[in-house]
């Protein structure tokens, strides 16, 4: 069997995909590092990676991947009532629609507050912009103080998108991914106990239980037992506030896309401008589905797991293709033609739109920051669509084989301004 890894890292989010077209529509078997694996697509196979009895994720996880974008201990690696039991300190906060909004009116506060610098300044470099405008808002929304000094909030988001950034390569990103990681996991482990110090003179001050009287997320992961009724230890909680807070930074990169969007097709712009909520909510669905973000999930095989009548060896390493799911035509008619009336008047299916995984997020692994990132999208997509700008000659390009990608320029504007009185609004001059 021959091993793909190099493949892999040659054709990055295209890999899996142009393998299953020479293969078919059956399971693809092949093998990555050196471990044996098998590649699934579709609903049915979405249905079957996210069932615990077929699919485990402790031990499943490399290192690497850990000590970059989840962190030791996280609970992506957990199964059962232990994976269940940590993910629900997360639901509330990311899931319940009033907390949710919260998050998208601070981060519109904080893009609106950059918008007026960037009036000031000759050039920008949105990626990067947007990366300190929802670290900012993030931070103050889950209770995660910031460095003190004027350029705290840069740093902190220079480090999460660094621990994103670096995830799935070698070398300087992965280097640098490893050592934001570790820099933030302590600052915030301290955040953790300072928490923990300050809730209980709070108690014994007032006789009171406070253990549920703190708001954010960095409280309530303080405050979280796990199944076996434990605190968790400062390490762990940081890196647990972390996945909160770096998933939510992460939707830079959507943003990216939403400007790449916007300026690829132009009418874009004009219907976020002229559209309301609706409008907004479609173009964000089609932005997840129509641009890479995760090429795919990864599992290991139960000893019970067979797929399709045929056994899939324990320990065997399963792949669930995100990407071609996306853009399989047989779910998404001209699947390389960005159109968000796909999702005018209608929600995606489930286990259809899967750009963040699939399954339930209550009881699975999905991503339970998925309403997160479409409410930062639908909020700050038709705030961008409202500045006027320069587009300078720059490389918009997209390469599938960088993962995560991203426009290679990471969006270079210029001259921008707001939306003023008798000028148009999202006005684009490109040069």
């Amino acid at each position: 069997m021959i091993d793909d890894t190099l493949p892999l890292l040659m054709k990055g989010y295209a890999w899996l995909p142009d393998a299953r077209r020479r293969n078919g529509e059956g399971p693809l078997w092949t093998r990555l590092a050196g471990r044996r694996a098998v590649a699934l697509h579709g609903t049915d196979a979405v249905h079957w990676f996210y069932d615990e009895r077929n699919v485990r994720r402790q031990d499943a996880l490399p290192g690497p991947l850990l000590d970059t974008l989840f962190g030791r201990g996280a609970v992506h690696t957990l199964d059962g009532e232990a994976h269940r039991t940590r993910k629900a300190m997360f639901l509330t906060a990311l899931r319940e629609p009033r907390a949710v909004g919260e998050l998208a009116d601070l981060a519109a506060v904080e893009w609106d507050r950059a918008a007026e610098r960037w009036a000031d300044r000759e050039e920008i470099v949105l990626f990067d912009e947007t990366a300190e405008v929802l670290t900012r808002a993030v931070c103050a929304w889950a209770g995660v103080a910031l460095p003190e000094g004027r350029d705290g909030a840069r740093r902190t988001a220079e480090d999460l998108v660094a621990m994103v950034d670096g995830f799935a390569t070698a070398g300087p990103r992965h280097f640098r991914a490893r050592r934001a990681r570790k820099r933030q996991e302590a600052r915030i482990a301290d955040l953790v106990t300072a928490e923990r110090t300050r809730a209980a003179e709070a108690g014994s001050h007032t006789g009171a239980d406070v253990s549920g009287a703190d708001s954010g997320v960095l409280a309530a992961v303080a405050r979280h037992r796990d199944s076996d009724g434990s605190l968790l230890d400062p390490h762990t909680a940081a890196v647990e506030v972390l996945n909160v807070v770096r998933p939510t930074v992460a939707v830079t990169w959507f943003l990216a896309f939403a400007a790449h969007a916007q300026h690829r097709w132009p009418a874009q712009r004009t219907r976020l401008v002229a559209g309301g909520a609706e409008e907004a909510l479609a173009f964000a669905q089609e932005v997840r589905r129509f641009y890479p973000f995760a090429p795919f999930v990864a599992g290991l095989a139960t000893d019970e797991a067979h797929w399709q009548g045929e056994k899939v060896p324990a320990g065997t390493m399963v792949l669930l293709d995100l990407y071609g799911l996306n853009h399989d035509e047989k779910l998404w008619p001209d699947p390389y033609v960005f159109d968000p009336d796909r999702f005018l008047g209608r929600s995606p299916d489930r286990d259809t739109l899967v750009p963040q995984g699939g399954g339930d997020p209550a009881t699975g692994h999905r991503c339970p920051g998925e309403d997160v990132t479409v409410a930062l999208l639908a909020t700050l997509a038709p705030r961008l669509a409202r500045l006027s700008y320069d587009v300078p000659d720059q490389d918009l390009g997209i390469a599938l084989s960088r993962i995560p990608a991203r426009p290679r320029s990471k969006v270079v504007l210029r001259n921008t301004q707001g939306a003023q009185a008798g000028r148009p609004l999202g006005a684009v001059r490109t040069r």
